[in-house]
C-alpha cells in the first residue's frame, strides 16, 4: 500500500474564537459546549482527498501568550487556518498581525493559509460582514470560508481539505525548484572541472 502524504496544520486565532470547536466539529461532526481554553491539543486524522490518502496532524493552539511557544508552532506547521469570530471585530482585526508574524517567522517561504470566520449562526450579533472577510482574504491572497462550529453550517471540512491541497501544491512547486537548482549546481561543478582539465 502506498504511504499516505503527511500534512501539518495549525489553527490560530484569538482566545474564544472557537478554534477547538472547529477542529472537533471537523474531526467528529459534533459540537462541544465546554472545553479548557488553555489546553493545547494535537490531533491525527486521515482522509482521502482527490483519491489520495492524506494524514493530517492538526495543532489546536491555546490562547498563546508565550512568544517562544508560538514561534515553535509556526515553525512546525506547514498550513495555517486563521480563525476569527464574526461577532468580535477585535478578533478580525488581529488576523493581519497574525499573518505578519507568520511571514516573519517563515520567511523567505510563502505562508500557506486559509481565513475562516466562525460563529456564522450568530447573525444577529455580527460585527464583521462577509464582504470584509472576503476582502481581507484577497489582501492575504488566500481562500475564505464562513462557518459555524456550533451548527456545522459552512464548509468546515472543505476548508481543511483545501488547506491540505494547498500545502501539497506548494511542496510540489518547491520540490521542482529545488531539483532544478541542484541540477544547475551539478552542471556548474562539471563545467568548472572541465575548464580546469582543459586549461
Amino acid at each position: 500500500m502506498a504511504k499516505s502524504a503527511e500534512v501539518k496544520l495549525a489553527v490560530f486565532g484569538r482566545a474564544g474564537v472557537g478554534k477547538s470547536a472547529l477542529v472537533v466539529r471537523f474531526l467528529t461532526k459534533r459540537f462541544i459546549w465546554e472545553y479548557d481554553p488553555t489546553l493545547e491539543s494535537t490531533y491525527r486524522h486521515q482522509a482521502t482527498i482527490d483519491d489520495e490518502v492524506v494524514s493530517m496532524e492538526i495543532l489546536d493552539t491555546a490562547g498563546q501568550d508565550d512568544p517562544l511557544q508560538w514561534e515553535s508552532h509556526v515553525r512546525w506547521g506547514e498550513g495555517f487556518l486563521l480563525v476569527y469570530d464574526i461577532t468580535d471585530r477585535g478578533s478580525f482585526e488581529e488576523v493581519l498581525s497574525l499573518k505578519n508574524l507568520l511571514d516573519e517567522i517563515k520567511k523567505p517561504k510563502n505562508v500557506t493559509l486559509m481565513l475562516m470566520g466562525n460563529k456564522a449562526d450568530l447573525e444577529h450579533s455580527r460585527q464583521v460582514s462577509t464582504e470584509e472577510g472576503e476582502k481581507l482574504a484577497v489582501d492575504l491572497a488566500c481562500a475564505f470560508y464562513e462557518c459555524s462550529a456550533c451548527t456545522g453550517e459552512g464548509s468546515i471540512s472543505e476548508a481543511f481539505y483545501e488547506l491540505c491541497r494547498e500545502v501539497r501544491r506548494r511542496r510540489m512547486i518547491q520540490g521542482k525548484t529545488r531539483r532544478r537548482s541542484s541540477t544547475t549546481h551539478v552542471k556548474q561543478a562539471i563545467n568548472k572541472m572541465l575548464t580546469k582539465i582543459s586549461s
